[in-house]
């Protein structure tokens, strides 16, 4: 065989494989935005009934260096004296001293699954003006819900993720030390009464309000199941009734549901913080067509004061005189124009007027007055 012809041989077969090549990069690039896009409903949906409880309670913190309520406290003085009492004994309110003990306020999650025996953590915080609780050990706290019944009782050393160390003319603090939680520091005393198993239908709320998106998990859902058993109730509300399968045995149909990929859907929207000047676009963001310039205007006014003093022996008097200095600059930036931007383009045309994100508020907002931003824009 000559040498041209397996020149051209040898260069067909790499000109193969790099096409193979390349067709294996775009088939995992599209594989990997197809990942990125899309969410499980776990993601963006909660099931109805399926939440954590919020307890409370009010306790005292023992064991302070120095560190406790101060001697105003005299909810802390009476919890005390409270306290003292209950166990027989008999103390005088104005002889306690109480630096080195806390009133606290006790919070703490329970799950709805929770059962009697089971254990979770706690947070403790001063309410009082200790100046940290470094050190200290929350007495029996009972936690009640909010129908007033006890759920849970939490005691044990708090674990504080900081320090406070102070002398007469300076102190050191690493993060806020009168806050603390007790890892496993509640009991749980009584369950909240739910029969997951019992229930007829699933509800499940979407956390994004978009009708798109929602009618597109109803037919995921739909799918997976085999049948038309998930309607939408409303934006954000699906019901899902049980299949006979499932009846009696919810978990697995819970696992399958909330395992379900979709691709979540939104308007278009662009959020500024005015406060720390940052500015968030989301994808969807488009412009229409509109001419952008933005350049500042500064001015500087300097006021400063002139002497001026008569002659020696002269009939004058000696006044003040004001001068005033003004010195102004102007930005010249160019004519911009964007028609059709996408999101990328739309930022990269931002910066290739050098706007600040200052700047970009206020182009924003012009662009939204002018209804050429097509996005809504929330400033918070």
């Amino acid at each position: 065989m000559p040498r041209r012809i397996l020149r051209l041989w040898g260069r067909e077969k790499i000109m193969k494989r790099v096409l193979i090549a390349a067709c294996t990069i775009f088939v995992l690039l599209a594989g990997l935005a197809h990942e990125v896009s899309a969410a499980r409903i776990k993601d963006v949906a909660t099931f109805k009934g399926v939440r954590s409880n919020q307890l409370v309670g009010y306790g005292l913190v023992v064991g302070l260096n120095g560190t406790g309520d101060q001697r105003g406290s005299d909810f802390t003085i009476q919890s005390m004296v409270n306290m003292l009492d209950k166990m027989g004994v008999r103390v005088d309110q104005a002889q306690l001293r109480p630096k080195n003990v806390a009133a606290v306020m006790v919070t703490a999650n329970m799950p709805v699954s929770s059962a009697p025996g089971s254990r979770m953590d706690v947070t403790v915080s001063s309410i009082g003006d200790s100046k940290s609780l470094f050190g200290g050990l929350l007495l029996v706290t009972p936690l009640r819900g909010l129908d007033g019944n006890i759920y849970a009782v939490a005691q044990g050393p708090l674990t504080i993720g900081g320090f406070l160390a102070e002398g007469a003319a300076a102190q050191a603090q690493k993060n806020v030390t009168t806050v603390g939680i007790i890892p496993g520091g509640a009991t749980v005393e009584r369950g909240i009464p739910f029969n997951f198993n019992e229930m007829e239908s699933i509800t499940l709320n979407m956390s994004i309000q978009d009708f798109s998106t929602t009618m597109q998990t109803v037919e995921a859902i739909n799918r997976s199941l085999g049948g038309q058993f998930a309607t939408a109730r409303d934006i954000a509300t699906i019901e899902v009734d049980i299949p006979p399968r499932f009846q009696g045995n919810l978990v697995p149909l819970m696992a399958s549901i909330e395992n379900i990929e979709i691709r979540p859907d939104s308007r278009a929207r662009v959020v500024v913080d005015e406060k720390t000047g940052t500015v968030v676009l989301g994808q969807n963001v488009r412009l229409g067509q509109v001419a952008v310039a933005h350049g500042n205007l500064q001015i500087v006014i300097a006021e400063t004061a002139q002497v001026s003093q008569p002659a020696p022996f002269a009939a004058g008097e000696t006044v003040v005189v004001p001068e005033t200095e003004i010195g102004i600059v102007e930005q010249n930036k160019r004519l911009l124009l964007m028609e059709g931007a996408t999101l990328r383009e739309l930022v990269d045309g931002l910066n290739a007027i050098g706007a600040t994100p200052r700047d970009l508020i206020s182009i924003l907002r012009t662009l939204r007055s002018a209804g050429a931003l097509m996005a809504d824009l929330e400033v918070i």
